[in-house]
C-alpha cells in the first residue's frame, strides 16, 4: 500500500520520539507499505523540518536522521497531474503526489484542510493514530 505523509506529521514524528506520528512513519516504510515522495514534498519536508523555531525542541541531527530514513525508504514519484482542490493551496502537492503515485492513504495532522477532505478521489486521508489502527493486524 502506498502512503503519503504531510509535513506536519513528519515534524510531529521528529519532535516526539516513539510517538504515534513516528510509529506511523515507521509503519509507512515497512513493507508491504511504501512511502512515496515527490520533489515538491521532499523540498517542503526539508524547509519545514529545519526551521529555526524547532531548534530548541529537537536537535538538527535527529531531524536529519529522520529525513535520511525517509529519503532512503521512499519511492520517488514525479507528479503527472496538477491538483487544485484543497482550501490551502500549499497542501495540493500532497493530493497531487497521492494521485500521481496511486497512494491509498495520506497521513496528515492538518485538521483544517486535508483531514476535512477525507476521502478524496478514493484516497483515505487519516490522522496518524487512525492509520496505525487501520494497519495493525
Amino acid at each position: 500500500m502506498k502512503i503519503v505523509f504531510d509535513a506536519s506529521t513528519l515534524v510531529s514524528a521528529a519532535l516526539k520520539p516513539d510517538s504515534i506520528p513516528e510509529r506511523a512513519l515507521l509503519r509507512a516504510i515497512d513493507p508491504p507499505n511504501r512511502l512515496i515522495l515527490s520533489p515538491e514534498v521532499d523540498a517542503e519536508y526539508r524547509d519545514v523540518l529545519f526551521r529555526a523555531k524547532f531548534d530548541r525542541y529537537v536537535s538538527r541531527e535527529r531531524r536529519q536522521q529522520l529525513l535520511d530514513i525517509v529519503s532512503y525508504a521512499a519511492e520517488r514519484i514525479e507528479l503527472v497531474e496538477t491538483v487544485r482542490a484543497c482550501r490551502d493551496p500549499n497542501d495540493d502537492k500532497y493530493l497531487a503526489l497521492a494521485l500521481s503515485g496511486s497512494a491509498a492513504i495520506i497521513v496528515s495532522s492538518d485538521i483544517q484542510h486535508l483531514l476535512s477532505m477525507h476521502p478524496w478521489r478514493g484516497i483515505s486521508i487519516l490522522r496518524p493514530a487512525d492509520y496505525l489502527a487501520l494497519t495493525v493486524n
